[in-house]
C-alpha cells in the first residue's frame, strides 16, 4: 500500500476514538400520524389500477360450482363473480379462468385487493381466496461492482446487499427488498456528511442541490463560510492543521461515499448498486477539515428536515437524515431538542454508533430518537472497531479486511462512489480493495436506505414505525464463532473489546434484514432470511478477535492521529 493509500486506511480506521470521527416526502409536510400498513398505501404496491384482483379457489362441492354446471358452464371453467357479488351485495366481475375451479374475480377502481380477498374468503364455498399481486422480474442489477470481481473486490463485490448465505451471514438481503420496492423520487435522504462530488456520474442524476453550513471558511477549503453550494472540495490536511502534533491526512471524500450506499444510481451498468434505487439524495455539508462544530451539524438537521426556522428554503426536506459522525459523550440538549423536532416533523434519524472498539456508543447515535447502528463482520459477529450499548438500534455490516497486510487486498470491505484525489479532487472514482473503506460509517448508509425503501412503499409511517420494523424483521445473531477466542459482547466498561458476539444489549435487535423491513412496510407478512451457519475459517483479523501485528500498529497510530482532530467524517 502506498504512503497516502496507508494514511488514508489509518485515518479510516480509528474514527471516533477521542474524536468527532468514524471509520471509515413528500414535499415539506412530514406527518407524525401515521395509518397502519396495509392501508390505502398497500393498495398503491399491490393492487391493478383498473380495480381489485383476487384469485378464487371454490371448493368442490360449492353451490356456486353446482348452479354453474346446472348452467352449462363447467365445461368451460368457472364464472361465478356474479354469484359472489350477489351474496355479498359487491359488484365483482370475471376474470381469466385459472383452472377448474379457480378463477380472477375482479372488483371496482378503488378497491384493495387485500380486503377483497378477506371478504371471499369468509364465503362457505371458498376454499381460498388471495390477492392477485403483480410481479416483476428479478434483474440482478448490472453495475459491475455488484458482482464478484477478481480486480475490484477479490473475494466478494457488493457482498452487504446480496442474501446471506455461510460467508456472507450480515448480508442485508436488499435484492429480495427490491422486488417489493426499488424506491420513490419522491421520498429524500439528507446525507450529513462532508458535502459530495456532483460530478460523480453515479451520483450525478441522483442529487438535489443541498447546502453548506460550515462556518469557518478555514475548514470550510472553499474560500467562504455557509452557502448553497454543498461540493465536498476535499478535506486533506497538512501536519499540524488540526493542533499541536496532529498528522497529514488525505481528502476522505466520505460524504461521496455514505451517499453512494444510499441512492448511486443503480442498473446503468456503471459502478455500484446501492440500496435505494430510485430515491433521491440531499448532500448537507457540515465536515470540513479537521471536522465539524455541533452547531453546524444542527443546523443542517433542522435545514434538512425542513424544520428550520433560517431564512434559507429547502425546496426537498427530507424523509430520512443519515449522520455518519459523532464524538464522545453524553447526548447534549441541544442535539436532543433538533432531534424531538424532527422526529415530530415525521423525519427519521439514522446514525453511526462509532468506531471506539467496544466502547460506549457516540453522539447523536446515543440520543433518544435515533436509529443508531452498529458494525459486522461478514459472518455476523461485531466488526472490531464498533462501538456498543444498549443505545443500539441494530447492526450492519461495516467491512473487514482478513488477513491483511502491506500489499494485501481487503477482502471483505464496503464498496462505494468515492474520488481519486489525495488532497484536491481528480478523477471519479469506486473503493476497492486496495483503497478501502470500513467502519459504521457504511453500516448507516445501509439501514438509512432501507428506511427510504420502507417509507417509499408506504409514506404514512411514522420515525417510530420505522424503527420497529427494522427491529422485529431484523435476523438473529450468531450464537458461536469458528474462533474460540471469540467471546460474547459485554457492556461498554472502558475495557476496548475488539470482535465479539453480539447481544440484543450490545448491538441492538439483530442483523439488518432490508427484505424483511420493507415486506413489513408495505402490509405483507415478511418471509423471514434465514441465519446461515458461519462457514468454517482459518484466518482472522481486520476487525476480528485476534489482529495481526501489522493491524494493530496501523490502529494504535490511526488512533494518535485522531486524538488531535475535533470533530471528523466516519469512515
Amino acid at each position: 500500500m502506498n504512503k497516502p493509500r496507508l494514511t488514508r486506511f489509518l485515518l479510516v480506521l480509528a474514527a471516533a476514538a477521542l474524536s468527532a470521527t468514524t471509520l471509515s416526502w413528500p414535499d415539506s409536510a412530514h406527518s407524525a400520524s401515521a395509518a397502519p400498513p396495509g392501508g390505502t398505501s398497500q393498495a398503491s404496491v399491490d393492487d391493478d389500477p383498473t380495480g381489485a384482483r383476487v384469485i378464487v379457489k371454490y371448493k368442490a362441492q360449492a353451490s356456486v360450482m353446482r348452479s354453474a354446471a346446472t348452467a352449462g358452464s363447467s365445461t368451460k371453467g368457472p364464472q361465478h363473480a356474479a354469484l359472489l357479488g350477489g351474496r355479498t351485495g359487491m359488484s365483482l366481475s370475471d376474470g381469466r379462468i385459472v383452472d377448474r375451479r379457480s378463477q380472477v374475480v375482479r372488483g371496482a377502481p378503488g378497491t384493495s385487493s387485500a380486503a377483497l380477498a378477506a371478504r371471499l374468503a369468509a364465503d362457505p364455498d371458498v376454499e381460498y381466496a388471495v390477492p392477485d399481486r403483480r410481479r416483476h422480474a428479478l434483474a440482478v442489477p448490472n453495475d459491475p461492482l455488484f458482482a464478484a470481481s477478481p480486480i475490484i473486490s477479490p473475494a466478494a463485490g457488493q457482498w452487504y446487499l446480496r442474501a446471506p448465505d455461510a460467508t456472507f451471514v450480515s448480508a442485508i438481503n436488499a435484492v429480495g427488498a427490491w422486488d417489493i420496492s426499488s424506491g420513490s423520487a419522491t421520498v429524500v435522504v439528507a446525507d450529513i456528511d462532508t458535502g459530495v462530488r456532483f460530478d460523480h456520474p453515479d451520483l450525478a442524476s441522483k442529487l438535489h442541490p443541498g447546502y453548506d453550513f460550515i462556518t469557518d471558511p478555514t475548514s470550510a477549503a472553499d474560500g467562504d463560510g455557509t452557502d448553497a453550494d454543498a461540493t465536498d472540495p476535499g478535506d486533506w490536511t497538512n501536519a499540524g492543521d488540526c493542533g499541536f502534533g496532529s498528522h497529514a491526512s488525505a481528502s476522505s471524500w466520505h460524504g461521496t461515499q455514505t451517499a453512494g450506499l444510499i441512492g448511486a444510481q443503480t442498473g446503468n451498468a456503471l459502478g455500484m448498486a446501492s440500496v435505494g434505487h430510485d430515491v433521491m439524495i440531499l448532500p448537507v455539508r457540515v465536515l470540513g477539515k479537521c471536522g465539524g462544530l455541533d452547531s453546524d451539524i444542527i443546523a443542517g438537521m433542522l435545514w434538512a428536515g425542513g424544520v428550520s426556522s433560517l431564512p434559507v428554503v429547502n425546496a426537498h426536506p427530507a424523509r430520512v437524515i443519515n449522520m455518519s459522525l459523532g464524538g464522545s459523550g453524553t447526548c447534549s440538549q441541544a442535539y436532543q431538542d433538533a432531534i424531538t423536532q424532527l422526529t415530530a416533523a415525521g423525519v427519521v434519524i439514522v446514525a453511526s454508533a462509532g468506531n471506539d472498539e467496544g466502547l460506549a456508543v457516540s453522539t447523536p447515535a446515543n440520543c433518544p430518537g435515533v436509529i443508531a447502528v452498529a458494525g459486522l463482520r461478514n459472518v455476523g459477529t461485531k466488526v472490531g472497531f464498533s462501538s456498543i450499548g444498549t443505545e443500539v438500534a441494530l447492526a450492519a455490516p461495516g467491512g473487514n479486511c482478513i488477513n491483511i497486510g502491506a500489499n494485501d487486498p481487503c477482502l471483505y470491505p464496503i464498496l462505494s462512489t468515492t474520488n481519486s484525489g489525495t488532497q484536491s479532487p481528480l478523477a471519479p472514482s469506486y473503493t476497492d480493495s486496495f483503497d478501502f473503506a470500513v467502519g459504521t460509517s457504511f453500516s448507516a448508509p445501509l439501514v438509512a436506505g432501507t428506511a427510504a425503501l420502507m417509507i417509499s412503499a408506504n409514506p404514512a409511517l411514522a420515525p417510530a414505525q420505522v424503527k420497529t420494523m427494522l427491529q422485529d424483521t431484523a435476523r438473529a445473531f450468531p450464537i458461536t464463532s469458528a474462533d474460540p477466542a471469540v467471546l460474547q459482547c459485554r457492556a461498554p466498561d472502558g475495557v476496548i473489546q475488539d470482535e465479539c458476539l453480539c447481544t440484543s444489549s450490545t448491538c441492538g435487535a439483530g442483523m439488518l434484514d432490508a427484505a424483511g423491513a420493507v415486506a413489513a412496510a408495505a402490509g405483507r407478512t415478511p418471509t423471514p432470511t434465514p441465519t446461515p451457519t458461519p462457514a468454517p475459517v482459518t484466518d482472522s483479523g481486520g476487525g476480528g478477535g485476534t489482529m495481526q501485528v501489522g493491524w494493530l500498529a496501523g490502529l494504535a497510530l490511526a488512533v494518535l492521529v485522531l486524538a488531535w482532530r475535533r470533530r471528523r467524517a466516519r469512515g
